[in-house]
């Protein structure tokens, strides 16, 4: 689809739903079948008798295991196998009176006024019910990774889980970003990212993209490593050295120094071939990122960066080829590579005496959320959703006393 195709598109969808605010029952399977025609994915397919068939369909039933020993049947407005659930609901703007002294028209309303308390509380109530959809699910089935919360014609929220325990679904990419307004859908990075919802979510996981990055920067960095120490250098102090630079160039894809300053340097050294100044403009970065204040190298001024890491600024001199490598690690995505690589380097750059005395031994982030997530992150999250329970709840008794003490009724004696 064309940048222009797209932006057609997205406006006439845009157009068509804004000002929809009947009940979800009404709307949500049209505006959901147009939703993928937008972002270019099939639309779901017909329900069948079995529903061991039904991988990607409109009402999937799920059956509910109630405390009393009974069963009960639920439907998920939209589930694709492996992929989602989707709750949908449909919300409604306000009424706009005809006039001065009109009185305001009267339309039929969806699940709660937008921008409401009402409207709030009524999406979590629905990413509540779609999390009971997951755990509905047959044993047979893998838990999605994703729960979708749909307000037709108007959001749509995106919960991940990559463990797929579907216990833990948490905002994605962010709680900032994870909902996405109907126009939203005109950035093109949007659109692929719900396409990728529906047709490899998995692509999405941000530790898969930062296993690849990370992998990408490690040969990098091996094959540098390797040079240097050819060079006849040590490994130690190879490794600071190159933990050094890796902080940098951390620190400048993430805002903490200018955007590229440093990868800009290394990479007009090296078109420059001003390959002998290496050393000494490195190490004047690095002396000023030590005390903080102006830099002469990125003609700006930069943060002080305590803890050690630059109480020795000294870098290493660099053949061209040995340049060229570093300015292909700087030019890669930094905020995605795992911390891992810090402490590969510290384990190198420490010796056998100094690691035992400091217990230093770098532990791998499956292993760490291994532990972590069972034990701390799950039960923090499972007491905030009874915070959030019980804040509905206050919030709705509040509303409740507030309209009976206007209508002069009292609901507690």
């Amino acid at each position: 689809m064309s940048e222009n195709a797209g932006a057609e598109n997205v406006e006439a969808f845009v157009t068509r739903w804004e000002r929809s605010g009947a009940a979800e029952r009404a709307n949500y399977q049209l505006f959901l079948s147009e939703l993928c025609d937008l972002i270019d994915v099939p639309r779901p397919e017909p329900t069948r008798p079995d529903d061991a068939d039904n991988a990607y369909v409109f009402e999937r039933n799920v059956v509910f295991q109630n405390p009393n020993g009974t069963t009960s049947t639920g439907r998920i407005d939209l589930y694709k196998r492996g992929c989602f659930v989707l709750e949908a609901k449909q919300g409604s703007d306000r009424t706009e009176p005809n006039g001065l002294l009109a009185m305001p028209r009267r339309s039929r309303r969806g699940t709660a006024v937008r921008g409401t308390a009402g409207w709030d509380e009524a999406m979590v109530a629905a990413r509540g019910q779609a999390d009971q959809y997951v755990r509905a699910l047959p044993a047979s089935e893998p838990n999605p990774p994703f729960v979708l919360v749909v307000d037709v014609g108007h959001t749509i929220e995106v919960y991940s889980d990559f463990t797929r325990q579907g216990r833990t679904y948490i905002p994605f990419p962010d709680p900032l970003t994870h909902r996405v307004r109907l126009r939203d859908l005109a950035r093109e990075e949007v659109r692929e990212r719900l396409r990728l919802v529906w047709t490899d979510p998995l692509e999405l996981d941000p530790s898969r993209r930062a296993a690849r990055v990370t992998k990408d920067v490690a040969d990098r960095l091996a094959r540098l490593a390797k040079s240097l120490e050819a060079s006849g250098h040590a490994a130690d102090v190879v490794a600071q050295f190159l933990m050094r630079c890796l902080f940098t160039f951390f620190a400048e894809d993430v805002g903490l120094l200018p955007k590229d300053g440093f990868t800009d340097m290394l990479r007009d050294l090296h078109q420059g071939r001003k390959v002998a100044i290496f050393r000494d403009k490195t190490r004047s970065l690095w002396e000023t990122m030590k005390t903080g204040g102006f830099s002469p190298i990125l003609e700006t001024n930069v943060l002080r960066f305590n803890g050690g890491l630059f109480d020795s600024a000294d870098a290493l001199p660099l053949t061209a080829d040995q340049l060229a490598l570093m300015v292909e690690a700087g030019e890669m995505q930094w905020r995605d590579v795992e911390p891992a690589i810090f402490g590969t380097l510290l384990e190198r750059a420490l010796n056998d005496r100094e690691r035992h005395k400091l217990g230093a031994h770098f532990t791998p982030r499956a292993y760490v959320e291994r532990l972590v997530m069972p034990t701390i992150i799950e039960p923090l999250r499972e007491e905030w959703a009874g915070v959030q329970a019980a804040a509905i709840t206050l919030s709705a008794e509040a509303d409740a006393e507030y309209e009976a003490s206007r209508s002069g009724r009292a609901t507690r004696p």
